[in-house]
């Protein structure tokens, strides 16, 4: 199918500045585009995913994706979205989530061959420009009636937005332009959020570069949840890319809780499953959706996409044990990102019998409890179910010498550690 006809049957396409001229050049040449993210923090989440991803279709597609980390702007800040200054950032800081950031963009992008990926940071062109440099040859040509127009600025006047956010939209410009004369860049794309500085970059193109030129933008719509909630939150906070922020573990199951609602728009948008075999998923949402293969598929899409298939085999392990309850199969990394927020107990040795345990875990709140919990079947150690009110935690109980799992119920978990 061609590109945009895919992109539209997936939902991706929110705002064109030029439909046909988008379409026509497209059509006709095998273009330059970029998409950029400022290193507000030292890992991307999954809010950030969707038009890289998008930059990615077009990759498969033969055109050449420019990946732009602000080193500059990130030092700015972007007013979009935000109702007050965003805190300022030290250089320091921003070239150390520059690190990070071009890290994870590396796992979702072809840098070789003909059409392979570049990746470029605005401070290499804006950070050495001087203010005289900048006001004389680049705000000469944005109107302050245009810049009021927008509506990242228009919505701030009232609580107020410093010059330094003002000009955000003007640096953010600099960069369409700056790719443009250097690597033939022919669109920009981002989020619907992005409209009103996509559009500035045209506006300082048509009017410094030669009559007839053509630059192009399109954004995306934002993702959002049918329940109405904010996608790419979880209980614990925000979804990042980075596995010690989010471990693949998590990842994975953020992804497979996602509701039968969501699931075929998320299949769309994130993978690159074909028309057909999302179709298949869609149906088995409406007709065996207590079989959650949709919700499979795009568990496992996304984290052998992000971190690899090492990483997802070892998610599934993980969900799989946690299900059954048969965990002494795990390894110490595992237990790790299985139990990351499990309740947990630091065992200084292993004197005391399995009920002083119980107890001074918390996981039974008296000792006549804790006998009743043992003596009903409801305690198992690693998995294994322990009946005998005398029992004392043994060496062979520790998983690498690390770890003993207690489960209490089905599904409540505590983990000693050592």
């Amino acid at each position: 199918m061609e590109l945009l006809q895919d992109l539209a049957w997936r939902g991706i396409i929110y705002q064109q500045t030029d439909e046909e001229g988008i379409k026509d050049v497209l059509g006709k040449d095998k273009i330059s585009l970029y998409c950029g993210v400022d290193p507000t923090a030292d890992s991307m989440h999954i809010g950030h995913l969707l038009p890289f991803l998008t930059l990615r279709r077009f990759q498969d597609h033969g055109h050449r994706p420019i990946v732009l980390v602000g080193g500059a702007t990130g030092l700015i800040g972007d007013p979009s979205g935000k109702s007050e200054e965003r805190k300022l950032l030290t250089l320091e800081t921003v070239q150390d989530n520059v690190a990070g950031i071009k890290n994870q963009l590396e796992s979702i992008f072809d840098f070789d061959g003909e059409n392979g990926a570049i990746m470029v940071n605005n401070y290499d062109w804006a950070g050495s420009m001087d203010i005289v440099t900048f006001l004389r040859d680049i705000g000469k040509h944005i109107g302050v009636n245009y810049m009021l127009a927008k509506d990242t600025i228009a919505s701030r006047l009232e609580t107020g937005i410093s010059f330094t956010e003002f000009t955000y939209t003007i640096l953010q410009a600099l960069d369409f332009l700056h790719l443009y004369e250097h690597h033939n860049c022919r669109l920009q794309i981002g989020g619907s959020d992005q409209w009103g500085n996509i559009t500035s970059g045209l506006e300082l193109i048509r009017k410094m570069q030669p009559e007839g030129s053509k630059a192009f933008g399109l954004t995306i719509p934002l993702v959002t949840k049918a329940d109405g909630t904010k996608f790419g939150k979880s209980e614990s906070g925000s979804v990042w890319l980075d596995p010690e922020k989010t471990t693949p573990y998590e990842f994975y199951q953020f992804w497979i809780n996602t509701a039968d609602a969501d699931v075929v728009k998320y299949l769309k948008y994130f993978t690159f499953l074909s028309h057909e075999e999302i179709e298949k998923f869609a149906l088995s949402v409406e007709e065996e959706p207590h079989l959650r293969k949709a919700q499979k598929a795009l568990a496992e899409e996304m984290t052998r996409l992000i971190h690899g298939e090492s990483s997802l085999q070892q998610a599934i392990k993980i969900s799989n044990a946690l299900f059954s309850g048969d965990v002494k199969y795990l390894s110490a990394a595992e237990i790790k990102q299985g139990f990351k927020d499990v309740p947990s107990f630091n065992a200084t040795e292993l004197e005391g019998n399995l009920v002083d345990l119980l107890v001074a875990a918390g996981i039974s709140p008296s000792k006549r409890q804790a006998r009743e919990d043992i003596t009903n079947g409801a305690i198992a150690i690693n998995g294994e179910r322990i009946t005998d009110t005398a029992y004392s935690l043994q060496e062979t109980d520790r998983i690498e010498g690390q770890f003993t799992i207690i489960r209490r119920g089905k599904k409540k978990y505590s983990l000693i550690k050592y």
